[in-house]
């Protein structure tokens, strides 16, 4: 085991390394915080779930703001700057939210932090993007998805803990992390920018925000961005809902679902590698597919369920399907890209996950509160059934588009390695 970890090293360079090691790092501090940020509001300001959910789509607009914007300046000025930004900014708004007392003040400071904690996210992407070649991705991306499991395996264990003692310290801890993170992009990360083609103009700021027309008119991206946000708009209730569904409806404590997040993690760092090897072999939208249908199935059962062992088990099958989904949709979106637009095209990508976070605690919270709270868990099982239907149909009206994109940069990857 030990010479196939040696192996796997090897055949990266280092800066895809310390790129993989912030990821880490700042997803500890993310961690800590985001699977018992519910409990804490709804606790601490003595407000039900349809308030929580109006906050996290105010957060999600001005996330999306700071993803568009982020995706332009990195496009722009390059990723390591726009990353330190993101990463410096957030750990001061982090810090703030712990310590604020007055509903409203919090209010705002979760609107910054959607902006401020997202500004950099196009960046690291389109960094990684730079970084691997394309015959490297598919396994560049399961290998991030190892590291960033890993730290939600690290950080919900070490945040049901200290939520008991205080939610305090997950903030001062979030704001340390992400600290660390800054520091060692701007020590170790190079910039990875790709440089601009002899005889072409370097665009300003504003040409660069107009290149999102272009984005926008990608009929391929735009399907994957729709399917996207469905699917998102359930998965996201791991975050946002389902802690609160449990403790209300099954008396689950915070430690309790701290070791449900963590069995997703767990599982994603000991199996990942192996699925990754799997599933590419076969059509990416196919696996898309296949992702959405588990998830329909893990989701499902929590509303069909009840006992301790049985929400472990939808939690592993959604696991599967996450393991699936997730370096497959990042491949996706690095082949779609060009290579001077990945920045704006990773910022477009997030808008359907970022759209998720501000309808799908809305939908949550008002049928939480006035419904059948398991009909939220019946409805997500039936919303994926249908997002993998349509990556099929995805599949037979783009096929060939997709084909031609991969192709390109496979012919340009050959390029710059010769």
């Amino acid at each position: 085991m030990l010479s196939s970890i040696q192996s796997i090293y090897k055949d990266y360079p280092p800066k895809f390394w310390v790129l993989i090691s912030v990821y880490f790092i700042d997803r500890v501090g993310g961690a800590l915080i985001y699977p018992f940020l519910s409990l804490y509001i709804t606790g601490k300001f003595g407000v039900g779930m349809t308030e929580v959910g109006v906050m996290l789509a105010i957060h999600s607009v001005f996330a999306f703001i700071g993803n568009l914007l982020g995706g332009a300046l990195a496009d722009r000025f390059g990723r390591k700057s726009i990353l330190i930004l993101g990463l410096i900014s957030s750990a001061g708004v982090s810090l703030l939210m712990g310590v604020v007392q007055d509903w409203t003040v919090f209010y705002f400071l979760v609107s910054l932090t959607g902006f401020m904690s997202h500004i950099g996210d196009p960046a690291a992407s389109a960094m990684m993007a730079d970084i691997l070649p394309i015959e490297k991705r598919t396994d560049g991306y399961g290998i991030l998805r190892v590291a960033v499991n890993l730290a939600v395996t690290i950080g919900p264990a070490i945040g049901g803990l200290m939520a008991g003692v205080s939610y305090l310290l997950l903030f001062i801890l979030d704001c340390v992390i992400s600290s660390i993170a800054a520091i060692v992009v701007l020590i170790y990360l190079p910039e990875t920018k790709p440089e601009i083609s002899a005889g072409e103009t370097e665009l300003n700021t504003l040409q660069t925000l107009k290149g999102y027309g272009i984005v926008f008119k990608d009929q391929l991206l735009m399907g994957i961005i729709t399917l996207t946000m469905f699917t998102a708009i359930v998965y996201l209730q791991i975050n946002s809902s389902l802690s609160v569904y449990l403790r209300d409806l099954h008396g689950i404590t915070p430690k309790q679902f701290g070791y449900i997040f963590s069995t997703n993690a767990l599982i994603v760092v000991v199996m990942q590698f192996s699925i990754t090897k799997q599933v590419k072999k076969f059509q990416p939208l196919w696996m898309m597919a296949l992702g959405n249908v588990l998830y329909a199935g893990g989701f499902a059962m929590y509303g069909f369920v009840s006992g301790y062992p049985l929400f472990l088990l939808a939690m592993v099958i959604v696991t599967l399907g996450e393991m699936v989904i997730a370096p497959v949709i990042q491949t996706v979106i690095a082949f779609i890209a060009p290579h001077d637009m990945r920045g704006r095209y990773m910022a477009a990508f997030q808008i359907g996950r970022q759209s998720a976070a501000a309808i799908g605690p809305l939908i949550a919270g008002f049928i939480l509160d006035n419904c059948n709270p398991r009909w939220l868990w019946y409805g997500g099982g039936i919303i994926c059934v249908m997002v993998a239907a349509g990556y099929l149909v995805l599949w037979k009206r783009a096929g060939e588009q997709f084909n031609a994109i991969t192709n390109r940069d496979r012919k340009i990857s050959e390029q710059v390695a010769g």
